[in-house]
């Protein structure tokens, strides 16, 4: 057997003290979950199961050995950047920050939106967007996409007949009575922040009427005004269009080709589409990818022009549609939910897709947990490891398979999974090891029948 540097395993063993022991700590949890319906880490031919102590001296994954966002950087422009992993992060107007590794930042229920900032005309209350920004770019963050809706309730059409729905104040889903509010409004925020935010986006889930109960041909007009004025302040800024959810496909219909069509008519004012893609509660990151595909005709179908498309919010397992309950999913479900839509992101175009979201305990409204020590932080060492400034090499699909490449560094591996239950897949003959996302690892024999299962598994070559 070949030792650990000769297979280069530095990443996937450097964590493995930590999923030890939270493995151990959930060895009786319930079997309803995700990770007990099948998800275990894929059946194989092998020469002899290795224990992930087997290599000593392993760094436990701590907030001190996390990789910052400058640390991260990926020169070769070929590679995949770590901009490909966006993040929401709860508390970050209050200095909270991620312990996984990612290169881009949202905000959103941060509590900076239009309604929470400007809480009269002319009066700014900047508190909690300079304490994001700041907090930000102490970490070495400067990818920052910034959400200019919603709308405060003294610029809303009825100030006396406000929506107690509305997110995140009653009446901020409506649009500007005056088009002048919103532009005097875009105008104080980029000037304000000019070179220090580096997105912004029109508006969040346009499509929902609990965010915006407008129609499609106002948020258009929204955003052409805020696409010609940020422009004009700071030229270098992206304008990102308003993202639509995905998750409830009639509204999703019905709002996003009339919207594409008012761009159109108005010269297509955006620098980058944008989608929100949650599947229904039992949906996998194959029901995701249908969502972006679905998204993707539409945007052919309108003559989009060739613009990147970001997913701006997305998770698995989020109750609904109807009465449809919440699933967890949680150990090696959980972190390989996460690689499988970073790749998938690669392999259906997406050029970043922001998770939602990074939060300071469990969050009982998501169906994948993302905070210090639990499972879903895993999946982001995952894919920084297995993905972020590795050259990718393609996928091919075949008999329910994925199989993707990368290389970096003169090292190959491979990344393979099965699209639904399991699928049978022959290991290439310079196979070495497999591991999956919570670095689980066992040798991998050459040319060998494998079963795989919907957790992505990584196979590394000689």
């Amino acid at each position: 057997m070949l030792g650990c540097n000769s297979w280069r395993l530095n990443s996937d063993w450097k964590h493995a003290p930590m999923v030890w022991n939270r493995r151990a700590e959930r060895h009786e949890s319930s079997n309803t979950t995700k990770q007990a319906r099948g998800f275990a880490l894929v059946s194989v031919v092998a020469a002899g199961a290795l224990l992930l102590t087997a290599c000593g001296g392993g760094d436990t994954a701590t907030e001190s050995a996390t990789p910052t966002p400058t640390e991260s950087a990926v020169v070769d422009p070929n590679a995949v950047q770590p901009s490909l992993v966006g993040l929401h992060i709860e508390g970050a107007e209050g200095g909270a920050w991620a312990s996984a590794p990612f290169g881009a930042l949202r905000l959103w229920d941060n509590g900076t939106a239009w309604s929470q900032i400007e809480l009269a005309k002319g009066e700014f209350k900047w508190d909690n967007l300079d304490g994001v920004i700041d907090n930000a770019e102490s970490k070495g963050m400067t990818d920052i996409l910034y959400v200019l809706g919603t709308t405060p309730a003294w610029a809303a059409k009825d100030p006396e007949n406000l929506n107690d729905a509305d997110y995140p104040q009653p009446g901020a889903a409506e649009a500007p009575a005056n088009m002048e509010d919103w532009k005097e409004w875009v105008t104080a925020v980029a000037t304000r922040y000019q070179g220090r935010i580096s997105s912004y986006q029109i508006w969040n889930e346009a499509n929902l009427a609990n965010f915006f109960n407008g129609t499609p041909k106002q948020m258009a007009e929204l955003t052409k005004e805020a696409y010609d004025i940020i422009k004009a302040i700071d030229p270098e800024a992206k304008i990102v269009a308003a993202s639509p959810s995905t998750r409830l496909t009639k509204s999703f219909e019905r709002f996003f080709p009339k919207y594409l069509e008012q761009l159109a008519a108005l010269g297509w004012p955006v620098d980058v589409m944008a989608i929100h893609t949650y599947p229904d509660a039992t949906g996998d990151p194959s029901a995701r990818a249908a969502l972006v595909i679905k998204a993707q005709e539409l945007l052919t179908a309108a003559n989009s022009p060739a613009i990147p498309l970001w997913d701006t919010e997305l998770n698995y397992g989020l109750a609904g549609p109807g009465d449809i309950p919440r699933e967890e999913i949680t150990g090696a479900g959980a972190a390989g939910f996460i690689v499988r839509t970073y790749i998938d992101d690669l392999r259906l175009g997406i050029e970043r897709s922001y998770w939602y979201i990074w939060t300071l305990q469990p969050y009982d409204l998501l169906g994948i947990q993302a905070y210090s020590g639990s499972d879903g932080e895993q999946g982001f060492f995952a894919v920084n490891d297995w993905v972020t400034g590795a050259i990718f090499g393609g996928c091919t699909e075949a008999d329910n398979t994925v199989v993707c490449d990368f290389s970096r560094d003169g090292t190959s591996w491979k990344v393979a999974w099965a699209q639904s239950g399991e699928a049978t897949y022959v290991t290439p003959e310079n196979s070495q090891l497999i591991c999956d996302p919570l670095a689980t690892c066992i040798e991998a024999a050459p040319s060998s029948a494998t079963t795989l299962t919907e957790i992505p598994v990584r196979i590394y070559l000689q």
